[in-house]
Parts: structure tokens; sequence; C-alpha cells
């Protein structure tokens, strides 16, 4: 052998056995993640940037280098995620914060972000009041950002969908109107009693009760006597109590509109099979919104053993969008990132993601209507989670319960 080849050869070998270290080598870049642990959607958030991680990680990283993720436990309190933000920026050095699915304590982040310069993007919080003070401030806010459909977005989902489905196809007239009593649900129920009447549906009663609740007897009881043929919801904090109270007394009226823990094969299970029949609104599901979407909950389900709740879908496009942004930036500082994010034109695994810029009411959310992302509206059928809506991802048609008035 030559002394060319054998040169050649020995680079070669150094070049396989060392390159990955050298690549991993390079200094991570940090992205803190604070989330609700031990709640469905707190820890499908976790999941997501888990998942969305690793797989940039074992591409390489971003240009050479690898994220690593510190994630904080905000025990579902905003003076826990306060502190988990600033230790996020002054111990670990976050170029960004993701997460949190509760909107109390994403309005109680947003000041921090603004104060410490330091990028936040919400994955689970809905209130709009969130991408209002980017635009009614946009200097001072500009650091925030909401990858996911506000609420009162989400209420303009539910009321599509019944539209085209539950009147068109099954003619029902009435609703009940009846959410948790959280900062979310003000502009989602205030949709819902301007949207609903434009669907065709009368709205026989609106009331809203505390998320602590613990017996909802009375509540059906009270909602029963109206006689709708739907209940309209607005559940997260909540929803496992009234879904089994509802199908052990079978109450004749349908529940569609959000239950934010039935988006989880894990519900299933802690239900019981009581979750069968609930129709309700997510960012995502095991169905082919985007090529991307299947395969992300197949992976997903490998890794952690059940399907992602809706701030899994959020969080794993937003480490994405967040990776795409630092590459298209050559950078990490900050006022370059928040450019690069502006700029975001992706296709994830809940649509086509773009940020409204600072003109819009809704200044650095996610741009919401058929041409990006919509939602998809989701029926738990023979202990399987399908997607009725919209058609073009739709696996099942509605199916309504024995026991539901038709």
């Amino acid at each position: 052998m030559s002394v060319f080849k054998k040169m050649a050869l020995i680079v070669a070998v150094f070049a396989f056995v060392f390159l990955p270290r050298l690549v991993f080598a390079a200094e991570p870049i940090n992205i803190g993640i604070i989330a609700e642990q031990g709640t469905l959607v707190g820890d499908s958030i976790v999941n997501g940037a888990k998942l969305a991680a690793d797989q940039i990680n074992a591409k390489g990283g971003i240009d050479g280098r690898p994220i690593k993720l510190f994630i904080y436990d905000d025990h579902m309190r905003a003076t826990d995620a306060v502190q988990a933000f600033q230790r996020a920026v002054y111990d670990h050095h976050v170029v960004a914060v993701v997460g949190s699915w509760i909107s109390e304590v994403a309005l109680a982040l947003e000041p921090w972000a603004a104060r410490l310069h330091t990028i936040y993007i919400t994955t689970g919080a809905a209130d709009p009041k969130i991408t209002q003070l980017v635009h009614n401030n946009y200097n001072m806010y500009k650091y925030v950002f909401q990858l996911k459909y506000n609420a009162t977005e989400m209420a303009q989902t539910v009321c599509n969908f019944i539209r085209d489905d539950l009147v068109k196809q099954y003619g029902y007239k009435t609703a009940f109107v009846a959410s948790e009593n959280a900062a979310w649900t003000e502009p989602l129920d205030a949709e819902y009693l301007k949207c609903l009447p434009q669907t065709g549906i009368k709205v026989v009663g609106h009331m809203r009760f505390a998320p602590n609740t613990t017996d909802f007897t009375p509540i059906f009881t009270d909602i029963k006597s109206k006689n709708p043929d739907l209940l309209v919801t607005g559940w997260a904090h909540t929803g496992l109590q009234q879904t089994v109270q509802w199908h052990e007394a079978k109450y004749p009226f349908l529940i569609v509109g959000i239950n934010a823990q039935a988006s989880t094969s894990d519900f299933w299970k802690k239900s019981n099979g009581a979750t069968e029949g609930i129709i309700s609104q997510a960012e995502g599901s095991p169905a082919p919104i985007t090529p991307k979407t299947i395969p992300f909950v197949k992976e997903y389900e490998k890794v952690f053993g059940i399907t992602p709740a809706y701030g899994g879908y959020t969080t794993y496009d937003a480490i994405y969008v967040l990776a795409q942004a630092i590459k298209r930036a050559k950078s990490t500082n900050t006022d370059a990132l928040i450019k690069a994010l502006e700029a975001t034109n992706y296709i994830g695994v809940m649509g086509h993601i773009e940020f409204y810029g600072k003109e819009s009411p809704y200044a650095h959310g996610i741009k919401y209507g058929p041409s990006y992302a919509t939602g998809v509206m989701l029926q738990w059928q023979h202990g399987k989670l399908e997607t009725v809506w919209p058609p073009h991802a739709a696996t099942a048609k509605v199916i309504i319960p024995s026991f539901v008035k038709k």
C-alpha cells in the first residue's frame, strides 16, 4: 500500500471515529422547557420537546451545536414558573424558553420575558391577551410568541365543525355552553356565544364552574332541564370527572367542544372508557394533517407509550421552528432570532406555521385559517381516537352514542 493510501485510510478512520465527538464538542444551545409536569398536557409538552431535540441532535444538531434542554416543573403555579424562567436565564443561559399550557402562567411570564430580553414561546396557553400585549406594546413584548391557536380561534373551529357536521348532518338545533372558570375560557365563551347562533344553533344556557368542582351532578341536572342537543365545552384544567359522570348517568346531550385531556390515549385508560363519544378540538391528531403528522405520532407513541396531547404537537413544532430560526439567523442573538422567528414559514405536524406581524391584534400568534392550520376535531370511537373534522384529515365519521338523542 502506498504512503498516500495509508494516509488516506488513517484520515478516514479518524473521521469515522472522532467526527461525531467533534460535532458534539461544540457549545450546546440551551433551551428552557417550563411545563406542568404530572398533567397530561404538561407531560406532553416535555415529551414533544425531548423528541424534537433528540431528532435534531441525531442529525448533527444546529450547525454542529447540540440542543440541550433544561426542564422545569412550575407545579401549575405562576410564582414557580417565574422562578423557573429566572433560573433558566441566569443559571442556564438559555436562548429561549418554551412551554406552559396555563394562560395565567404564560401571562405572568410575559413581563419577565420583556425584562430579561429572552424569547418565550408558549405552546399551550390560549388566552388572546398574550399576543394582544405584543400588538399593543411591540417594543416591550416582542420577545413573546404563541405557537398555538388562541381561544377565540379554537371556538371558531368548534363552531365550524358544528355547522358542517352536527347541524347539516344531524339537524341539531340547541346547545348549552359550560366552561371551567379560567382566563382562557373568557374569550372562548364570548366567541361561542357569538358564533354558535351563526351556525343555526340556539344557545339555551351558559355557565362557568370552579376548576376544583368534583361533583357535576347538580350542574348536569340543571343543563338537562334546559333540554339541549349539545353541551359545548371549555375544559382543560378539568375533564376527567365530568366525562365519567356524563357517561355513567347517560345524560342525553352530546358533549362537543374542548376537553384538552381527552386528546391523548392515556385519557381512555384514566376514564375507563367513559370518554367514548366525546368530541374535542385539538391542535393535532393521528391523522394526515401534513405528511409529518402520522410519522410523528408513531414515533412519539413508540418512545413514550402513549399518543401526544395537544401540547406535544405544538412543542415539537416549536423546537423545530426555533432551530430553523437559529440556522437562518446564523446566531443566537435575541434580536436576530426575533426577526428570524417572525419570518417563519414552516410545515409542521400541526399544519403550515407562520406568525402574525406586529400590526395584527394577535401579533406573534400563529396564523389561523384553511391555508395555515385550523386544528382538528377528535372523537373517541370504540376505544380509538378518530379525527372527524376537517374532511381532508378525517379518519372516521361522527358516531352518536346510543344514549344521546338524535
